[in-house]
């Protein structure tokens, strides 16, 4: 009986770490879903923005979109999606805001749009670099910039805020840190420990300075609210607010008026 339990034992073991090593191994493929669709702009609504190539330290270049205001000193807001589809998913927030007369940067990811390579931490952030890189060198200052950053896109916003002081930062169903997205049976210091990438945002929010909002929506299942609630509450910067959308889930924010307060903290501004 005694060894028929042990090998029971041992056998569910061998399986939770056969499950561990499968979520090390393949981590990536799990968290990003780069849809690789080159789209022109001017096919979705967006025949202002016009396709930008950039060029990261490592040599990638990403082809990105950009418009730039209509007044030279609105200020532009650089968009950062999340880790699915590509930004012709997120045309209609584009055309709000340059509708309202906003300057718009689309970051397109390597992996996505029609860009080679394969996403991760380190590589998402170096493909912002170069977009800030490049808008400042044609004289757009950072403080013109207005960081929005989508889920996944909230880390790399956030990481951006390490080099340079924006006007603000908009972040949309942000989470803690990614680790803190491990599946229940995965102990949070250990999926930190075998996490590659970390998009740490509790840690960088404390240390920011710029005006901060935070949209979530109350039924979302895969950034929990209380994540965003944690983010508002560490946020070291003093003008923050934050927006809980009652009946929105993840990916539908602004089906459920997510413009209004992004457009009444713009003005604000």
């Amino acid at each position: 009986m005694v060894t028929a339990i042990l090998a029971v034992a041992a056998s569910l073991v061998g399986l939770y770490l056969l499950v561990l090593l499968g979520l090390m191994l393949f981590q990536r493929d799990m968290i990003y879903r780069p849809d690789p669709t080159r789209t022109d702009p001017a096919d979705i609504g967006l025949s202002e923005m016009m396709p930008v190539a950039v060029r990261a330290q490592d040599g990638r270049q990403i082809t990105s979109w950009y418009a730039p205001p209509l007044h030279p000193h609105a200020p532009t807001l650089v968009m950062f999606h999340g880790n699915a589809g590509t930004n012709a998913r997120r045309a209609h927030k584009a055309r709000f805001l340059l509708d309202a007369g906003f300057g718009v940067f689309m970051v397109e990811y390597r992996g996505y749009g029609g860009n080679s390579g394969r996403p991760s931490e380190a590589d998402l952030t170096a493909d912002a670099r170069a977009v800030l890189d490049w808008l400042k060198g044609r004289g757009v200052a950072a403080e013109r910039l207005i960081l929005c950053g989508e889920s996944i896109g909230s880390g790399v916003a956030m990481a951006m805020t390490r080099e340079i002081e924006p006007l603000a930062v908009i972040l949309e169903c942000p989470f803690t840190a990614l680790a803190d997205l491990a599946p229940p049976y995965v102990p949070k210091r250990l999926a930190r420990l075998l996490m590659r990438d970390h998009f740490d945002n509790l840690s960088q929010i404390t240390r920011l300075k710029a005006p901060l909002l935070i949209v979530h929506g109350e039924q979302d299942s895969l950034t929990p609210p209380a994540m965003a609630r944690a983010l508002i509450a560490a946020a070291g910067s003093t003008d923050k607010g934050a927006v809980f959308l009652p009946l929105a889930h993840h990916n539908d924010l602004w089906d459920h008026g997510a413009e209004r307060p992004i457009l009444d903290f713009l003005r604000r501004l």
